[in-house]
């Protein structure tokens, strides 16, 4: 029972259970915003993108792909939230936020691997190399 109590309590799993409620909480804040914002702006437009009605029946058999159609629709305006409210503003600040940051590593000119800036050799193909700060600007 030890070992079960150990796994429950791992900080992965707790940082993985946050997460999910987070994202939880942020697909409903998403959904919202979409609702709320996006879809009657697209509604006056070009009307509301609801297609949940178009069907076609085959042989007596009813395939409704209006709903997926309304899905893909939902999920289409919903991407384009989350990149351009979220992912790329985010990105935009790490970038700003490491712009500051000294290099640790470089590449080296022979093998092209990523070794620390300070080496003098490669610790992949063992070329002599010469250090980052003797490197003439």
């Amino acid at each position: 029972m030890s070992g079960f109590k150990k796994f429950l309590f791992r900080g992965n799993l707790v940082d993985l259970a946050v997460a999910f409620v987070v994202g939880a909480a942020f697909a409903g804040l998403v959904k919202d915003f979409a609702n709320s914002f996006i879809t009657p702006l697209i509604a006056l437009l070009g009307g509301k993108p609801d297609y949940t009605r178009l069907a076609v029946t085959i042989n007596g058999t009813t395939f409704p792909y209006g709903v997926f159609v309304t899905s893909a629709i939902a999920f289409t305006i919903t991407a384009a939230i989350v990149y351009f409210l979220v992912v790329l503003p985010t990105a935009k600040l790490i970038e700003r936020m490491d712009r500051g940051k000294e290099a640790t590593e470089r590449e080296c000119p022979q093998c092209l691997s990523d070794i620390p800036v300070k080496a003098s050799r490669c610790r992949y193909c063992t070329s002599e190399i010469v250090p980052a700060t003797e490197v003439p600007y």
